[in-house]
């Protein structure tokens, strides 16, 4: 696919940024499973976060396949990094949509410019697929909402600022019983777990948010009043484009370092490069890395022009995580015992991948996604 001058400007300066900020301290980050704050500072004051925020609300006012070369580059730099730049799109978009004025001038900005740290809270104990099986609540209490519940697996968690909360309005309406809370944590009733110490993506930090009698006011509600569901169903297209975007970072990454390796690893007096069963896993790892990055681009470029994206944003999603945890296996092969080993690249990259198969809907979701408008049309 062809980009334009604007996309390749994009792409640029986000590998730029990849290259010489992010990259080198992938691993530190990753091994010390830390938040990277200084990066995050850096991201907003350069623009990274909130790619198609209109510039009204200071964001870069730019598209979809926009937001997806981000992520992709980002992604080979780190991809904890790029999950940050996925998260505030998801907020801000969200916010931007359907927020009213007063809203959008507290919060999107300063989500943009990284002034604040925000989590989007669905997860539970009991709803992770099933999002209808969620248990935080919020009832009326004359002018304002009080807030019960806790979510799990959130990403931005331990260090949330802001989060945007699916909880039940009208237990007796099902999904149209769901509304949207924006929820300043530092209310009192607001607490935070411990981060978990994860498989990979160790940097992007993930716990639990609870919520103990929050009293929040009438202006937190988010959008209309029990349609929190499909609002936050809404804004999952272009976050699918985004994890598949992500994905495909990951592999490029893989793919790049591997080439190098087979190049300078010998055995049996010869670079690896020279044996076809090596030239064979590069090959399928080039062609899958651009069919997933092809198919990534086409979701978000029907995303840009209004068609239904549904099935294309979960195909790409699908197709790009799976291929990244096949070929990041593969990387690990081809640098022998000393890919096995903590710290060099692969072998992060490879725990890196594995959870793009599950957070966004998991692949086994997807698969429901695109069969169902297959024999639905």
């Amino acid at each position: 696919m062809h980009l334009s001058t604007e996309h390749q400007q994009v792409v640029d300066m986000t590998r730029r940024f990849a290259n010489e900020v992010i990259r080198p301290e992938a691993e530190r980050l990753d091994r010390e499973e830390a938040f990277a704050g200084e990066i995050y500072r850096a991201m907003g004051e350069v623009g990274l976060f909130g790619i198609a925020v209109p510039d009204t609300y200071g964001g870069a006012g730019l598209d979809c396949l926009a937001y997806s070369l981000v992520m992709e580059e980002l992604s080979r730099g780190y991809a904890s990094v790029a999950d940050q730049c996925g998260l505030v799109e998801l907020l801000t978009t969200l916010l931007c949509k359907h927020g009213t004025e007063a809203q959008k001038q507290k919060w999107v900005g300063r989500l943009v410019r990284a002034e604040v740290r925000g989590a989007y809270c669905i997860t539970e104990a009991e709803a992770g697929s099933d999002v209808s099986g969620i248990k935080t609540a919020a009832v009326r209490n004359g002018d304002s909402w009080i807030l019960n519940g806790s979510k799990l697996w959130i990403h931005n968690a331990p260090v949330a600022d802001v989060a945007l909360v699916l909880a039940r309005t009208n237990p007796e309406a099902g999904k149209r019983g769901m509304s949207i809370f924006i929820v300043d944590c530092a209310l009192q009733g607001v607490s935070k777990g411990p981060k978990e110490h994860k498989l990979g993506q160790r940097s992007s930090q993930v716990g639990e948010l609870h919520f103990d009698d929050v009293i929040l006011p009438a202006d937190a509600v988010l959008g209309i009043e029990g349609r929190g569901f499909h609002m936050m169903m809404s804004v999952l297209e272009k976050g699918r484009v985004g994890i598949g975007a992500l994905a495909v970072g990951i592999m490029q990454a893989a793919l790049d370092a591997s080439v190098e390796q087979v190049k300078i690893r010998k055995q049996f007096g010869q670079a690896i490069a020279e044996f076809q069963g090596i030239q064979f896993m590069l090959a399928d790892m080039a062609k899958d890395t651009q069919a997933a990055r092809l198919l990534v681009r086409s979701a978000a470029g029907k995303i840009d022009r209004g068609l239904d994206a549904t099935a294309s944003a979960s195909m790409a999603k699908c197709f790009a995580s799976d291929s990244v945890v096949a070929h990041t296996s593969n990387a690990i092969q081809i640098f022998g015992g000393s890919g096995y080993i903590r710290g060099y690249e692969v072998e992060r990259l490879y725990r890196d991948a594995k959870i793009t198969q599950i957070y966004e809907g998991t692949n086994q979701i997807q698969r429901m996604i695109i069969a169902r408008k297959l024999l639905n049309g």
